[in-house]
């Protein structure tokens, strides 16, 4: 069996964390998103694979080739132009003959998942899941393991069951999908609404796990559930005088100092100096390349490579990407906050700072929960950040 990996969008609404990769790539658990995607599908067999990329493709296709290091073969498409899951669809065609699955590859889905669908042995079928928040998703209307209606982010409550993006489709059905995109429906869930009163259309439950990450803030949900650790993988040196409980992984080259605190799930990547007395908590995951200094506090927090976080910094629910430079004393709390993207306002129960690739902050900075911090900003010591700053900006 083939399957269509659908991996060509940016994801603008997860800005400043796409600014040079498409949400695919970005890493948690210190894996690309798309990473678990193409193993959930290798683990039952799934070894014909088809990315269709766009944005930022070249970061995908130097990191996947030609699949053979994932144990996949993996091939191509390239849709040039982002107009919608129909359309990349589409562009994949050549590539496919007989039954195929399409899986989104910007949701966090493991073998479990996979599994359901392919054993349902029915085609056509679309995966369904149950949301606490199914206003951002397709809503699933079911009836005797039918879809009897497929609604796009309703306004109103209308169920629980969405659709996970993932389906079992056939030739036939690529060539109405063709048909239908020249007819303005951007969307696969689109053309399968449309014909729903012209098939049956298998609606295929899931216990497994899919996650999907649409704002800045879900990426540290994303990130605790891929920290899938078991026991201790020490790679790295480890100082005596260091504590380490539960689930933790040190990659080679990594050094922990003396006094440092890890309580997992925790992953830190190679190349890292830890300490000494520094405390990391669990549901972090530190990338490579990665330097934090004596006595900082950092918890539940997806710290991405190369970034420098200076002595006696306090982080929490919070995420830093690529480069990120903090000089000393960074304060960045988790809390209530309300939080802006895209003239939408959200009130989040949790979160703390969420920094783009290669900001650099001096000693003594407060960053207020919530808070969005674009690329490449320069931020003046003692500075309080509160709400979100453009790429670039400069403040002192």
């Amino acid at each position: 069996m083939k399957a269509v990996v659908l991996a060509a969008g940016e994801g603008t609404r997860l800005r400043p964390f796409t600014v040079s990769r498409p949400k695919v790539m970005i890493p948690v658990g210190n894996r690309p998103i798309l990473e678990y995607v193409v193993s959930a599908l290798v683990d039952n067999g799934v070894r014909d694979i088809v990315l269709v990329v766009g944005y930022r493709k070249e970061r995908i296709m130097s990191h996947f080739a030609d699949g053979k290091k994932f144990g996949a073969k993996i091939a191509y498409a390239v849709q040039e132009k982002q107009l919608g899951t129909a359309h990349a669809l589409t562009v994949a065609k050549r590539h496919l003959d007989g039954d195929f699955l399409v899986v989104a590859g910007d949701n966090l889905i493991d073998g479990r998942a996979i599994a359901d669908l392919v054993g349902c042995r029915r085609v056509p079928a679309i995966l369904v899941t149950k949301s606490e928040t199914p206003s951002k998703y397709g809503v699933v209307q079911v009836e005797n393991e039918k879809v009897v209606r497929i609604i796009e982010k309703p306004e109103a409550k209308i169920g629980n069951i969405i659709s996970t993006g993932t389906y079992w489709l056939n030739k036939e059905l690529l060539r109405t999908v063709e048909e239908n995109v020249g007819r303005d429906m951007i969307g696969i869930t689109q053309v399968l609404q449309s014909l729903i009163p012209m098939m049956a259309l298998s609606a295929v439950h899931t216990t497994g796990r899919w996650i999907d990450a649409v704002y800045p803030w879900d990426l540290i949900g994303v990130n605790a559930a891929a920290l899938t650790i078991r026991g201790q993988e020490i790679a790295g040196t480890v100082e005596s005088g260091v504590t380490i409980k539960g689930n933790v992984s040190i990659g080679a080259g990594t050094r922990i100092r003396s006094g440092t605190y890890i309580e997992g799930p925790v992953t830190i990547g190679e190349g890292c100096d830890i300490g000494p007395s520094v405390t990391i908590l669990p549901s972090t995951s530190v990338g490579d390349g990665v330097q934090i200094d004596s006595f900082s506090l950092v918890s539940n927090c997806l710290i991405m490579n190369n970034v420098d976080i200076g002595s006696h910094s306090h982080l929490s629910h919070s995420v830093l990407d690529d480069g990120v430079t903090i000089s000393t004393g960074l304060a960045a709390p988790a809390g209530m906050a309300f939080a802006k993207v895209e003239d939408e306002f959200f009130k989040l129960e949790r979160v703390g700072a969420l920094i783009g690739e290669a900001t650099e902050m001096g000693a003594g900075v407060v960053i207020s929960p919530g808070s969005i911090v674009g690329s490449g900003c320069r931020i003046g010591s003692g500075v309080r950040v509160t709400g979100n700053l453009e790429n670039k900006s400069v403040v002192v």
